[in-house]
Parts: C-alpha cells; sequence; structure tokens
C-alpha cells in the first residue's frame, strides 16, 4: 500500500467525506494547514511543550475539514476538479492511469516528499531559510500535483460529464 492510499485510509476518507470534501471551500481551506503547523511547531521557542495546544488544532482540522462543507452542486470549480482528479489518481489501481500523468506526478510527489525532509531539518534546527524553502517547495509541488489532477480528470473524463462517477 502506498503513503497516498494510507493516509487516505488514515484519514477515513469514504466516498461520502470524499464529495463533501470535493467542495472547493474544503479544498482551499486545507492550503493554509502546512504553513500553521509550522509555525506551531516553531512556536515551541516562545512556548516550549506549550506549542503542543497549537498543534492539535492544525492536526484536528485536517481531519474534521474533509467533513465540514457539503458536496458542491457542480464540478466547475479548479479545486473541486483537483480533488476528484486526486481520487481519481488514488484509484489507478483499479482505473489505467494515462502514463505521462504517472510520471509528473510521481515527480511531484518526490518533490513534495523533498520538501517535507527540508521544512522539518528548518524546523527542528530553528532556520528560517531552510524552512521556509522547505514550505515553498512542498506547497509549490502540492499545488502544481493538483493542477495536473485536474488534466488527469479531464483526460480521463474525456469531455463528459461522468466526473462525479469517474471520480467514485
Amino acid at each position: 500500500m502506498d503513503l497516498a492510499k494510507l493516509t487516505e485510509r488514515f484519514m477515513g476518507m469514504d466516498d461520502a467525506t470524499w464529495a463533501k470534501h470535493a467542495n472547493p471551500w474544503s479544498g482551499w481551506t486545507r492550503m493554509p494547514i502546512l504553513p500553521l503547523l509550522s509555525l506551531a511547531v516553531w512556536s515551541r521557542v516562545w512556548l516550549g511543550w506549550g506549542a503542543l495546544w497549537l498543534v492539535l488544532p492544525v492536526l484536528i482540522w485536517t481531519w474534521l475539514n474533509p467533513r465540514l462543507f457539503g458536496a458542491p452542486s457542480n464540478h466547475h470549480a479548479w479545486m473541486t476538479k483537483a480533488v476528484l482528479g486526486e481520487r481519481v489518481w488514488l484509484a489507478s489501481g483499479s482505473k489505467p492511469i494515462p502514463h505521462h500523468h504517472i510520471t509528473v506526478a510521481r515527480i511531484l510527489n518526490i518533490a513534495a516528499v523533498t520538501g517535507v525532509i527540508i521544512l522539518a531539518y528548518g524546523l527542528w534546527h530553528l532556520d528560517l531559510t531552510w524552512a521556509i524553502a522547505g514550505l515553498v517547495t512542498t506547497m509549490g509541488a502540492k499545488l502544481w500535483f493538483l493542477d495536473r489532477m485536474v488534466w488527469l480528470l479531464a483526460d480521463m473524463t474525456d469531455g463528459s460529464n461522468n466526473i462525479g462517477r469517474i471520480a467514485s
């Protein structure tokens, strides 16, 4: 099992939760999670172990967010398409993905993981330059990956209106 599917299982992402997570408000309100988590970890400088009280709400929000919003009324928003494309990507074992998406998506995932390592180094050593470099690398790779998922969804649906069905 790969990391993405393990994360999906850990987060309890069933069909209903994915439908809600496709709401663009859900996707966009998740974007500040990594910067907020980084700030919470950095706050150990000022708060010591009290920083855990800042980490905890970010982790709760990470789990709660995909469940708070209603399913979108349509699939026109970029973020909705990105989330639905990500769902298609995760179902790649049952639905073949065009090769040109696989290569780029893997490179972007490697870039994101590299960014997380750089970020962790910066947070551990309290080096703002490394922390920001890691944050920018991770978030840039994630946004590029989401854009790729929009493209994947378009290729997989071939312009049809079966977006909701193919992404589930």
